[in-house]
C-alpha cells in the first residue's frame, strides 16, 4: 500500500497498533473538523511499559517504510503518549488515564473508521 491520503495513512497505524495489541482502538474521522489533523486514534494499553512499547514500535515500523512523526510526547513517562503524524495524531494511553481525559467525548460528533483489519497489503511507501 502506499500511503497517497490521510485515511490511508490512518488505517495503516490502525494496523500496525492492532499487529502490537493496543486496546479499544478508536480512529476519529475530524476532517473539517479539526484544524491540526484529519484523523485521530485513540488507543488504551495494560501498563506505563505497554504504551511505551506501543509507541516505540510505530515509530519504529512507520521509520522503515520512510514515515517519521513530526514530534513524539509523553514516551519518558509512559501515561499518555503523543505521536504526531500530521495528517493522523495517535493518542496511546494507560487505560486509567484515558478515562481521565475522554477525548472520545471531545469529539463525540465525529464519524468513526472501521477497523483497519480489513484494509488490504501491508507494505508502505513513504511520499
Amino acid at each position: 500500500m502506499i500511503v497517497r491520503d490521510s485515511e490511508a495513512l490512518a488505517r495503516w497505524l490502525a494496523r500496525l497498533i492492532e499487529e502490537k495489541k493496543g486496546e479499544d482502538l478508536v480512529v476519529l474521522d475530524v476532517r473539517g473538523r479539526s484544524p491540526y489533523t484529519d484523523f485521530i486514534l485513540i488507543v488504551s494499553a495494560r501498563s506505563a511499559r505497554h504504551v511505551q512499547g506501543l509507541a516505540e514500535f510505530l515509530e519504529a515500523e512507520t521509520a522503515r517504510q520512510g514515515v517519521y512523526p513530526l514530534g513524539i510526547e509523553g514516551l519518558t513517562q509512559g501515561h499518555w503518549v503523543v505521536m504526531d503524524y500530521g495528517d493522523a495524531v495517535v493518542h496511546i494511553f494507560y487505560e486509567p488515564v484515558r478515562a481521565v481525559y475522554d477525548l472520545e467525548s471531545l469529539w463525540a460528533e465525529a464519524p468513526r473508521l472501521e477497523s483497519g483489519k480489513s484494509s488490504g497489503e501491508e507494505t508502505v511507501v513513504g511520499g
